[in-house]
């Protein structure tokens, strides 16, 4: 197992794999902790005060020849160094604020990078507001209070862990708050422009060449429903519970400070860096916003979003995963769903096979076990697949290697080859509607996460899902049928022809063992 592998397996299933060990050790851990009370604060809120901002005129150049319906102007950003360049254009082109949420925030290239557009975006006078979950914050209290040392700089942490170094002890006296989490993922510049999707901070999403490189997808989007991305922000920002890094997290002395703003800031020197930067500055976007040709697609947007009270451990389900099975159910002629961890349930399933028997063409992409990070999830998924073929639903899973699309294949890669693995989260529903955002189709995600995501009226990007499911999606992984017996086969297709598999893909016998063993455990809810 590799150690990045460990590390998302670790990620995803802390809460199943840490309780047992906690009870074991619990009472050998010195000092018990708790959250700060909460302090009196004042609301901070997005500022409204930017129509005179460079990002307000990408909106206002055109926006009065368009319907009264269009609030939004939007680019889908497959490429990984596409998104990564996006990002830090916002950081650059932003003169008055930057609002920043992530689920998780690597301390290395690309996270350290981005890191330091926030400085300078600070140092400017811009107000930058950084929030991101504490779950996978270990061993970055001294950056993130560094950071929050910077001028016009404030960082926050959602849902926090009491014990800053043996968190392990807040899933045995607090599991039922630990395990909601935050995973929302924005980047929003003056209220003008923002960035939604799957992607989080990290060298694997950004096309850095680690042992795995996630497909993913985010748009950028200018105009009206930024304001509602912010108003959602907001309500994360204030909500109690989020804390503020300087009310959980000792201050650095100054030279520690220096120390660790000076790291952050030679990154750019360091040679790899400046092999990835050379290779974002050829990005289709760059290359074409240098010569003014970015072609953005106007249309109707809406924000779907979990309210911050979910991650009260006495809030009910919330709103966002209700919204998109409505959405869902008014598919009359296809659904074509990506989603990397695909745990549909019970419920789920008959939803899918109820859609299908309606005569909607239904088909999923999502991981192979040879290609996720989490096999767990994909116990989850794999108990459920024959009755969603017997209902109907066409299924597709990736195969690990999977080739780089060409447009994202540029030069410059750091480190060896890499390991395809899905992370986009979308969907496309009659050819019209598309959906972009956070949101995985399971239990996770509907009860214990919370998610953001746009439900966007456009053909476009729809008829393009579509068309990836008939032409691209099955060369690169395998379709999954039920053969006259009604057992499982794996089809895989070859420039040799098709290639008939009978068990799953590129997986040992260990792996089907371990896949096997834990799709029996009652751990369904926590994936």
């Amino acid at each position: 197992m590799s150690i990045h592998f460990a590390r998302l397996l670790a990620r995803r299933l802390a809460p199943v794999l840490s309780v047992v060990g906690a009870l074991l050790v619990g009472a050998l851990l010195p000092g018990c902790a708790s959250l700060p009370p909460p302090n009196a604060r004042e609301a901070v809120t997005a500022l409204d005060d930017n129509a005179d901002t460079p990002l307000a005129q990408v909106w206002q150049r055109a926006a009065a020849d368009r319907a009264p319906e269009v609030n939004a102007a939007v680019k889908a950003l497959p490429d990984p160094r596409d998104a990564f360049a996006a990002r830090v254009l916002l950081a650059r082109a932003a003169k008055r604020s930057l609002d920043v949420q992530y689920y998780i925030w690597h301390d290395d290239v690309t996270g350290r990078l981005l890191w330091h557009e926030l400085r300078l975006a600070a140092e400017r006078g811009v107000r930058v507001r950084l929030l991101v979950d504490d779950t996978n914050t270990k061993g970055l209290d001294p950056t993130l209070a560094a950071l929050d040392g910077v001028p016009n700089l404030e960082v926050r942490l959602a849902n926090p862990f009491a014990h800053r170094r043996y968190r392990v002890l807040d899933l045995v006296g607090d599991f039922a708050r630990v395990n909601r989490r935050m995973h929302n993922k924005s980047f929003t510049a003056d209220n003008q422009a923002t960035i939604v999707g799957g992607r989080n901070v990290g060298d694997e999403y950004f096309g850095v060449g680690t042992s795995v490189e996630f497909r993913d997808l985010d748009v950028i989007a200018f105009g009206p429903i930024v304001r509602k991305v912010s108003a959602s922000f907001d309500d994360y920002w204030n909500a109690p519970t989020t804390y503020r890094v300087a009310d959980l997290v000792p201050p650095v002395d100054p030279r520690q400070a220096g120390a660790i703003l000076q790291r952050i800031d030679d990154t750019r020197a360091d040679p790899a860096a400046a092999r990835y930067l050379q290779a974002v500055a050829r990005t289709p976007l760059v290359t074409g916003l240098v010569e003014g040709r970015i072609e953005l697609e106007w249309l109707q947007a809406r924000l779907v979003a979990d309210p911050a009270s979910k991650l009260a451990a006495t809030s009910a389900r919330a709103n966002l995963a209700s919204q998109l099975v409505s959405t869902i159910g008014e598919a009359n002629e296809s659904f074509n769903l990506i989603s990397p961890y695909f745990v549909p349930g019970s419920g789920g399933t008959d939803h899918l096979v109820d859609l299908a028997r309606r005569g909607v063409t239904v088909r999923v992409l999502t991981n192979s076990l040879a290609a996720t990070d989490v096999a767990a999830v994909h116990a989850g998924y794999a108990k459920r697949r024959k009755a969603l073929l017997a209902g109907g639903v066409q299924l597709f899973e990736l195969k690990p290697d999977a080739t780089t699309p060409p447009a994202a294949n540029h030069d410059g890669k750091l480190g060896g080859s890499s390991d395809a693995s899905l992370h986009a989260k979308t969907f496309a529903i009659d050819g019209q509607q598309v959906f972009v955002g956070s949101f995985n189709f399971d239990p996770r995600s509907v009860a214990l996460n919370t998610e953001l995501g746009l439900v966007m009226h456009s053909p476009a990007l729809a008829q393009a899902m579509a068309q990836a499911f008939e032409q691209t999606i099955p060369a690169g992984a395998y379709e999954v049928r039920l053969d006259a017996a009604g057992a499982l086969v794996w089809i895989e297709r070859t420039p040799a022809g098709e290639r008939r598999l009978a068990s799953e893909p590129d997986s040992g016998p260990l792996k089907l063992l371990a896949v096997g063993l834990l799709s029996l455990l009652p751990i369904e809810w926590l994936l």
